[in-house]
């Protein structure tokens, strides 16, 4: 791989993060400033607060203001708050907002709840409690207040943001006992909108810096596509493999296999040079991997550790994966063609998973570790797919999501986690239901630990088990493709197990695959 490339993919990738994450930033800000349209405010829920005491305290408010800010930004005001309660009982109450110290001053061992902290969904309210057996006098004959309001029916209060500690300050009018209020509390800010603007002008620039960088990263490291493979030595495991092209079944032509075999330990199995002709019953999407006799007992209990540093390396190709596909769909769209440097990069990156999968988590069929490459190796797991010279225009507006649904809900059961709803009796929805994610094994990952589970203690991989785990990584893998915009032709609804791929040539000492073959309609005439 070319450092050149692999570091304008790197910075490509984190700067389209940061502007991802930006543009995020600026739609939450921009929706928070679309909701103090018309000089309004950003409000809570209006919720009863009640306690047993003679006032609601907030906990000290800390407020820095830049005074200078308004000369800076076109804007009125930093910040304003605003507070609107109606006494529950139909009696005065007094709303206010004062200096900390004058506030705890007039307190002063007077029984009062400070609210310490605020649920909205579902609504819980916590106070700590301050003793105390002073009566306070009336709130509304103190003059340090900076805003209050006092009296019965709905009280409001407006108050710009300044410098200092404040205290917020609910009670009745007359200073008694309970304090029983409906408040709703709202803040608006006329930051918002230059805020808004500057995290949108970041996040375009920053995404329009990274994605030309992935493009170009992801163009230049598939630019040559992957070399041809280059088997490693060795005598054949108990077959010779023929020097030119063979028969497969039923006359289906592959690929000669190279010289070589497998090696004796099953390290490496060589691969076909060359993809296979295409017929109805092959699909041009191709895994393969090879179990390794000689696995260790417990070796497979640390590989998710060991394949931490080809994880953070993938979060890298994945991310670019994301944006060179999107950026083929375009391409597919107005050209009909798949640009063939970001189509050999997404399959390399496919490749670079499917061997680090096989190696630590969805088969665990090898020790060897893999290798830091997109091209193909003699590793003994391996992934292909034929390049398309034309790509249907129109499939590519439906295939990677409304076409493929059928088998993304069979791929969300082989290889996601389970989803479920369940029953809560104080969701803030008031469905008595919530929606949570649950933390059990997919079908491949449970297949995966009974496989190692079995390991650990036999010595012993069952063949069939890795033959039905290969299988499902294909399935899973096609469709991968499929939604990667690869190929147009839909991935067929079938389990083709084993370590080869029908579409592909097997090594010496396998028996060739037999390809399915597609039903003989009958005459007309009969059932």
């Amino acid at each position: 791989m070319k450092p050149g490339r692999i570091v304008m993919l790197v910075l490509g990738t984190l700067a389209a993060l940061l502007g991802l994450g930006l543009l995020t930033a600026a739609a939450g800000v921009g929706w928070v400033n679309f909701q103090q349209r018309d000089n309004g405010f950003f409000t809570t829920p209006t919720e009863r607060y009640d306690v047993g005491t003679r006032a609601i305290t907030s906990p000290g408010l800390n407020v820095l203001v830049d005074e200078e800010l308004p000369d800076v930004l076109p804007v009125d005001s930093a910040g304003r708050v605003l507070l609107r309660g109606t006494a529950a009982s139909g009696q005065q109450i007094f709303i206010g907002i004062g200096p900390q110290e004058d506030v705890a001053r007039y307190l002063a061992n007077v029984r009062h709840s400070e609210l310490t902290e605020v649920d909205f969904s579902p609504f819980r309210a916590q106070y700590r409690e301050v003793p105390g057996d002073a009566v306070p006098a009336a709130p509304g004959t103190q003059p340090f207040w900076s805003t209050s309001a006092q009296g019965t029916g709905t009280q409001q209060i407006e108050w710009d943001l300044r410098t200092g500690r404040w205290a917020v300050v609910v009670m009745n009018a007359d200073g008694g006992t309970p304090v029983s209020v409906d408040l709703q509390a709202g803040v608006r800010s006329d930051l918002l909108l230059p805020v808004f603007i500057g995290l949108l002008i970041s996040g375009i620039a920053l995404l329009a810096v990274g994605v030309p960088l992935i493009v170009a990263g992801a163009a230049g490291l598939g630019k040559h596509g992957p070399p041809p493979h280059r088997p490693a030595a060795g005598p054949s495991a108990g077959v010779a493999a023929p020097a030119g092209p063979v028969a497969g079944p039923a006359g289906v032509p592959y690929a000669a296999t190279p010289p070589g075999g497998v090696p004796p330990g099953g390290a490496s199995a060589p691969l076909a040079t060359e993809p296979v002709p295409w017929d109805s019953a092959l699909y041009p999407v191709r895994l393969n991997g090879y179990l390794d006799p000689g696995l260790s007992r417990g070796m497979w209990l640390i590989k998710w550790f060991l394949a931490i540093p080809h994880l953070i390396v993938l979060f890298f190709l994945w991310f670019a994966l994301i944006v060179t596909t999107i950026v083929a769909w375009f391409a597919i769209l107005f050209t009909a063609s798949y640009p063939r440097s970001l189509f050999n990069f997404n399959v390399g990156v496919l490749r670079w998973s499917w061997r680090v999968s096989f190696y630590a988590f969805t088969a665990i069929g090898t020790d060897r570790y893999p290798p830091f490459t997109l091209a193909r190796t003699d590793y003994p797991a391996d992934f292909d797919v034929a390049y398309p010279e034309h790509l249907s225009r129109g499939l590519v507006l439906v295939k990677s999501w409304l076409l493929a649904i059928p088998h993304l809900l069979i791929v969300g059961v082989l290889a996601g986690t389970t989803r479920t709803w369940v029953a809560s009796d104080d969701d803030w929805s008031g469905s008595g239901a919530r929606y949570a994610s649950g933390g059990t094994f997919s079908l491949i990952g449970l297949l995966t630990l009974i496989a190692g589970v079995t390991l650990l203690f036999t010595g012993r991989y069952l063949r069939s088990l890795f033959d039905l785990l290969l299988g499902l990584n294909r399935w899973v893998y096609r469709v991968t493709a499929y939604v990667a915009l690869m190929r147009d032709e839909y991935p067929p609804f079938r389990l083709d197990m084993g370590p080869t791929d029908p579409a592909d040539v097997p090594p010496g000492g396998y028996p060739p695959p037999v390809p399915a073959r597609p039903e003989t309609p009958a005459p007309k005439g009969e059932p």
